[in-house]
């Protein structure tokens, strides 16, 4: 697939894996993960940002948690929608940008923000985009945390392939996370696998 196909299917995902789809599932376990990370590293006024935040489950058990500081970007515009319906507090208190990863970081300023996350997301970016990969790490003041899929579940980042198709549709993109940050000036403090994905936990140094 080319870039702009890739895009073009998460900005107009309706159905499984859409914005809708995952508000109904709500949070989960990487949802604790990530505030339990941030109560361990951060202060309850951190600065954080989602990148492919959906409709804002995670950010929405921040919230719960006291971080009120919360920003989101998402490719699909239904996504705010979604959040409006189940996470009404989330919409009305957080900042949320609509447009691709690759078109809105490069306005954010450098440690623009005290923790950048993403869950399931990064793995999409197409091999003409990783150089969002230094764009995340030049925004990151502080924490910056992924929870990529990296063959956890059956089928899924498995193998030698450079890429796999989430049932037989999208692409899911196979990549070294722990090298792929640290060559860009981060140190690793946590690796945490889970049944579905594998959290990281970088720190700039």
């Amino acid at each position: 697939m080319e870039p702009d196909d890739v895009r073009r299917d998460w900005a107009e995902r309706a159905g499984k894996y859409s914005p809708a789809y995952y508000a109904r599932i709500g949070p989960n376990e990487v949802s604790e993960t990530l505030a339990a990370v941030l109560s361990h590293y951060v202060g309850g006024d951190a600065t954080v940002l989602e990148v492919g935040c959906g409709s804002g489950r995670h950010l929405a058990h921040l919230l719960e948690h006291g971080y009120e500081n919360l920003t989101g970007i998402d490719i699909n515009g239904t996504a705010f929608e979604v959040m409006d319906d189940h996470y009404p507090r989330l919409a009305e208190t957080g900042t949320f940008h609509v447009g691709a990863l690759e078109d809105v970081i490069p306005d954010v300023p450098d440690g623009e923000f005290d923790v950048v996350y993403s869950v399931e997301t990064l793995q999409h970016v197409h091999p003409d985009d990783t150089w969002v990969f230094e764009s995340l790490a030049r925004v990151t003041d502080d924490l910056l945390i992924t929870a990529e899929n990296e063959g956890n579940s059956p089928d899924r980042g498995r193998g030698d392939a450079a890429v796999s198709y989430v049932d037989d549709e999208f692409p899911l993109y196979h990549r070294d996370w722990k090298a792929v940050f640290t060559g860009l000036g981060l140190a690793e403090l946590i690796r945490e696998p889970t049944a579905r994905d594998t959290i990281r936990v970088f720190r700039q140094i």
